[in-house]
């Protein structure tokens, strides 16, 4: 495009920086479009016809080097002064520098994140085929060292993934417990991020199958409910539809922002203008009272309906507000859910701790993180007498916690905290997380809790059991089909956008009899390095005086699961039609894959479905 406008003082420098560009862009563009190639060869388990990757991968890797130094070279002649070439000519060899630069970048960022430095020794995992070659104390001391390292390596990538936040002690010890958490869910597999989607694509596929097979009629039997529990049923869900209201506006301005993207800055702006109230007891950061008016639209309250709103956020500590609902005639502590980096890390701490009360029997383990940041509104509700100023102006109202999401699983626990001193205590958790309580806290928490579960939500179900159980799902489906990745991809996300019938692909599973498919697949063994710790202690009888670190946790309370009617696999539909009933822990058991899986979780949908169960309960009394 350029030919012969070069003549210009230093024009020679730039015409040889674009020619030695151009020869390295197109052996970049064979080095990948060979990796491309390779890549698509054989199947996952199979690595077999791409034993030649390793070097093609060295050599894009060596182009790196040239690359490097040309942007450099690059650099340096386009700002040098001497030359005086045509402005476009100027611009286009900026735009080659800025752009190489970028790539450098970007290449040196992903391989920070993604880069694995223990290689090959995840094979030292194997802590049997290590005891048989070295004596024991060596080994144990060098299993301990490769553990640490995977750990640190972890921390780093939390670390770096969490630099935009002010870090404590507090969050060093999340970052570690983390790290540990991390290590060892994915220790023991040998699987890049694309077989992990390629296996969720055809356990999605492979779940709709399952569906449309016709229930057996003993199953849908058992689901018709007496007219007594009907009726409690519709009590509960109208109960709830209301008090979802209250754990939606502990988000604050970015829920009502969400929910009304056209009209909200200009509902706000009048409360955005006005003065703080000085009957509410206010702590945190609300800048422009921005929280505080979006809190007062989505709940419909007056200003002296509030008794404290807290907006402080840190790890282990949330933001609620406590607040008279008069129509109900309660007490409310609403606790908002995960909307922070803090608040994820809180999430993430998903060790088993043990939760001691007086006078309760059924102690048990409960989930870390969540259980801190119980402790810390526990501690501001008693400590700082804000619930003795609630029941001090409304004496005969009655105490109810609700949250959603990581609110949901708060409010749990702080409603078993304070179950002894409010014996009328009611909680309403909204989407909670499935690892929460062990079997004696959660059969003791369905006296005075109850959960609701909308669809196929992926963080009811999440608990360490059941993300194993997915990992095995996942390696054992993905080991055994016979074909191509790229194919398993690219159907796969035909499949998610367009829909269509389930692809039937070939497996090494196809015939064979129900006590062959107990034992694993050679396949299924060489993308296993060994079993996780969790994951052995789960199943290790002998373990069963000491508990593993992540024992089986389960949802609070009596559980309400709200399902669609419509069998549509759209995402949008102008008239969804829902039913609920009551639900047994056992069915959230496992993690279920679908588009819907996250949409399910969002506190609007929620909200949406109790409202329209609600609204038809209604009709149907009016009727």
């Amino acid at each position: 495009v350029h030919k012969g406008r070069f003549s210009c003082p230093g024009g020679a420098l730039l015409h040889s920086y674009l020619l030695v560009l151009i020869l390295l862009l197109a052996a970049v563009i064979c080095a990948l479009a060979a990796l491309v190639y390779i890549s698509m060869q054989g199947t996952i388990s199979n690595p077999g016809p791409r034993k030649s990757l390793p070097k093609l991968l060295y050599t894009r890797l060596f182009l790196y080097l040239p690359e490097f130094i040309w942007a450099v070279v690059g650099a340096v002649w386009v700002s040098d002064s001497s030359v005086q070439c045509e402005k476009t000519v100027i611009n286009v060899i900026i735009g080659t520098v800025i752009a190489s630069w970028v790539i450098i970048i970007f290449t040196i960022i992903g391989v920070l994140i993604v880069f694995d430095p223990l290689g090959g020794k995840k094979t030292f995992y194997l802590t049997d085929g290590v005891s048989r070659n070295l004596e024991s104390s060596q080994s144990g001391q060098l299993l301990y060292n490769v553990k640490s390292t995977a750990t640190r390596v972890w921390e780093k990538r939390i670390r770096l993934l969490c630099c935009c936040i002010v870090q404590d002690d507090d969050h060093r010890v999340a970052f570690t417990s983390i790290a540990e958490l991390f290590r060892t869910y994915f220790s023991d597999t040998d699987l890049v991020p694309s077989d992990i989607a390629a296996g969720l694509t055809l356990l999605h596929q492979e779940q709709d199958k399952m569906e449309s097979c016709p229930k057996e009629p003993e199953e849908v039997l058992c689901h018709s409910p007496s007219s007594l529990v009907a009726d409690d049923l519709d009590v509960e869900l109208e109960n709830a539809a209301h008090y979802m209201l209250f754990a939606a506006a502990a988000y604050g301005w970015p829920y009502y922002i969400y929910t009304n993207p056209f009209t909200a800055l200009c509902k706000l702006t009048g409360d955005c203008c006005g003065n703080r109230p000085t009957e509410s007891d206010i702590t945190g950061s609300d800048r422009h009272n921005i929280h505080f008016g979006s809190i007062l639209k989505i709940t419909g309250l007056q200003y002296r309906d509030f008794i404290h709103i807290s907006f402080h956020n840190k790890i282990y500590e949330i933001p609620f507000f406590v607040a008279l609902d008069h129509r109900k005639e309660a007490i409310v502590v609403a606790v908002r859910g995960t909307l922070s980096f803090e608040d994820i890390l809180t999430d993430l701490s998903a060790d088993c701790e043990d939760l001691t009360l007086e006078d309760v029997l059924e102690n048990g383990f409960v989930h870390k993180g969540i259980t801190q940041a119980a402790n810390y509104i526990y501690r501001k509700l008693i400590n700082d007498g804000i619930l003795n100023q609630a029941f001090t102006i409304a004496p005969e109202y009655k105490l109810v916690i609700v949250g959603h999401s990581l609110g949901g699983g708060t409010a749990s626990i702080l409603a078993i905290m304070l179950r002894n001193s409010f014996p009328t205590l009611r909680c309403y958790a909204f989407s909670p997380p499935g690892g929460l309580l062990s079997k004696s806290l959660a059969d003791y928490t369905k006296h005075f809790i109850v959960s609701v579960i909308l669809g196929k939500d992926l963080v009811a179900r999440l608990s360490m059991p059941n993300m194993e159980d997915l990992k095995r799902r996942i390696v054992r489906i993905v080991a055994n089909c016979n074909r191509p990745k790229y194919q398993i991809l690219l159907r796969g996300c035909w499949y998610e956008v367009f829909g269509g019938d389930p692809d039937n692909f070939p497996t090494e599973l196809d015939g064979r009899n129900q006590d062959a498919l107990t034992q694993p697949l050679l396949a299924e063994e060489s993308l296993m390095v060994h079993r996780s710790p969790s994951y052995n202690a789960l199943e290790d009888e002998s373990h069963s005086n000491s508990p593993p670190q992540y024992p089986h946790l389960y949802l609070p309370g009596k559980i309400i699961h709200i399902v669609e009617e419509s069998s549509s696999r759209r995402l949008c539909s102008s008239d969804i039609k829902y039913t609920a009933r009551w639900s047994s822990e056992t069915v959230f058991s496992s993690i279920l894959i679908s588009p819907k899986m996250i949409t399910d979780h969002m506190p609007d949908v929620v909200l949406k479905a109790l409202t329209s169960l609600s609204q038809e309960h209604g009709s149907c009394i009016s009727c």
